[in-house]
């Protein structure tokens, strides 16, 4: 069994991903299961180095030290095979109607959950602009904020939802009522 409908998240670091959709985990509680494409990337990366894997995951400066190279490395991986990181996200998740997916970062990413699952995708791009995310503690990062991993999708326009969550930007709660929209009829 798999779930109904698959919301692919994406934008840059620190325009409010994981903000968003901790909200959305906690609006839909148990019919949502979030899936975190880096995860499988930070798990191998504090095995490998003997890492604290808690805070690789969270936000902060340690995560920050090992970015670079945890980026070239799961570039290495993903030449071989583009969906790997997608996969070993998915198949640790548990089968709850909505998917939300926190992190895509590349348009293979989503050519992988289109190809595996097919019409049930859904992709919703966070926008904010720097000055916001400076005030959330965006500093750019050469090899970082100008790699594949930041700016593959910087062109893409076929995305369902676009949430403006910078300058200018709505209430918390119309972003997430235009993304509700996508799975009202669960």
């Amino acid at each position: 069994m798999s779930p109904k409908i698959i919301l692919l998240f994406s934008g840059k670091r620190k325009s409010g991903k994981d903000f968003l959709t901790d909200h959305l985990r906690h609006i839909l509680a148990d019919k949502c299961e979030i899936i975190k494409i880096s995860q499988p990337i930070k798990t191998h990366w504090a095995k490998e180095k003997n890492l604290n894997l808690n805070e690789l995951l969270s936000e902060g400066e340690y995560k920050e030290q090992y970015r670079l190279e945890m980026i070239k490395w799961s570039e290495e991986m993903r030449n071989k095979d583009y969906g790997c990181f997608c996969k070993a996200a998915c198949e640790n998740a548990a089968i709850k109607p909505v998917w939300i997916v926190s992190d895509i970062r590349r348009k293979t990413d989503i050519r992988w959950f289109k190809e595996t699952y097919g019409d049930i995708i859904r992709t919703v791009r966070i926008t904010a602009d720097d000055r916001t995310r400076k005030e959330r503690g965006f500093q750019f990062q050469v090899g970082v904020d100008d790699a594949t991993s930041e700016c593959d999708l910087d062109d893409y326009n076929d995305g369902d939802v676009v949430v403006n969550n910078g300058e200018g930007r709505d209430s918390l709660e119309e972003p997430l009522d235009s993304i509700l929209k996508l799975v009202s009829n669960l």
